[in-house]
């Protein structure tokens, strides 16, 4: 038969990046340590990058970044951890009792390995991961990949896997960088955010940055954000003139994606751009690299650049917006149509599905 009809739910892993448990020096260094480990992040051979690490980084970076935190900090926690969980529920109530949805971390907690354990728990052994990283680059989507591989297989230590008896079906979303739903999703964050104003003279749509070897060697990342962008700005019925989609968070001494946001936002207001409005359109929940890499630090490198103070506007990011959850949901019963019942299905998959299932009999 092509579908499978197990009663159990099909599990849903929302993969996130990560936080750490607290915005202090104590917190920060293990989550830290853990997400300049991995080399996916971070290729260098670790006999030289683990000595610049361990020496220097993690003892003067904490500290720095626990003060960024504590900027950002809500009274209910992490920003990406709140608004994670949100979508967790929205995305749980749309699907239905078909669906066991869970949230995952790639680096502090609640991790990926006890997310999976977790479903492992509970007799699901159908999994569909999600990451939330719309365009797909090595350093994020396929770290999680990494981690989740890991998890379903066991893991005795760094070098040997477990011989476990069982090991869960995995059923991972592609990139869904152009979806109609995510891009209408965004489009409506936009004009909510500006709603009663006009369109500000540059829409810069802001990406994280990777460094441009990887993209050289492969990594698809810097099309699929260009690509996003664009499927953005004809949503929004913008000329070419009236947006940017630029690359943030460089780190370390190689050349990064360009153009860079930092300079991009000097560049207009030296150059006497009244308006600008800026949107992080790969973040789907708000963090430090929006709240205050584009929100707070942002905002002043356009002030300090001679720009006006009002004519600076950040837009947040789809967190738990009504539009986006409808898409995350569409995108998952899709992904996960062959495993489900009909009659957790929508009317449309159910005709869509009708011939193969006929052709099944």
């Amino acid at each position: 038969m092509l579908f499978n009809f197990d009663p159990a739910p099909v599990g849903v892993l929302l993969a996130q990046l990560g936080t750490p448990d607290a915005p202090t020096a104590r917190a920060l260094r293990p989550y830290l340590r853990q997400f300049l480990s991995d080399m996916r992040v971070i290729d260098y051979s670790p006999f030289a990058w683990q000595p610049i690490l361990q020496s220097i980084i993690l003892t003067f970076r904490p500290r720095r970044s626990a003060r960024l935190y504590k900027r950002i900090w809500m009274e209910e926690g992490s920003p990406l951890l709140v608004y994670s969980r949100l979508q967790v529920e929205g995305l749980q109530a749309r699907l239905g009792q078909g669906f066991r949805v869970i949230l995952g971390m790639r680096y502090g907690d609640p991790s990926i390995e006890s997310a999976m354990r977790q479903l492992e728990d509970e007799g699901i052994n159908r999994i569909v991961v999600l990451p939330m990283f719309p365009q797909f680059s090595s350093t994020t989507t396929a770290s999680i990949y990494d981690a989740v591989y890991t998890a379903a297989a066991g893991r005795r230590c760094p070098l040997f896997h477990q011989r476990k008896r069982s090991v869960p079906s995995l059923h991972f979303v592609p990139p869904y960088y152009a979806h109609p739903g995510y891009i209408e999703a965004l489009a409506e964050r936009v004009r909510e955010s500006l709603a009663g104003q006009p369109m500000p003279d540059k829409l810069i749509l802001s990406f994280h940055g990777i460094p441009t070897r990887y993209e050289r060697t492969g990594d698809p990342y810097g099309a699929q954000c260009r690509a996003t962008a664009e499927a953005l700005a004809q949503a929004l019925g913008l000329r070419e003139d009236q947006w940017i989609a630029t690359f943030q968070s460089r780190f370390g001494p190689e050349p990064w994606l360009t153009p860079a946001t930092d300079e991009t936002l000097e560049r207009l207001a030296q150059a006497g751009t009244a308006r600008v409005a800026i949107l992080a359109p790969g973040f789907v929940a708000d963090c430090l690299e929006t709240i205050d890499e584009l929100g707070h630090e942002g905002r002043n490198t356009w002030i300090e650049a001679g720009g006006d103070p009002e004519g600076f506007q950040f837009i947040p990011c789809l967190n738990d917006q009504a539009l986006w959850l409808d898409a995350l949901a569409d995108i998952t019963r899709r992904e996960a149509q062959s495993w489900l019942p009909l009659s957790y299905a929508e009317p449309a998959d159910i005709l869509e599905r009708a011939p193969q299932l006929m052709n099944s009999l």
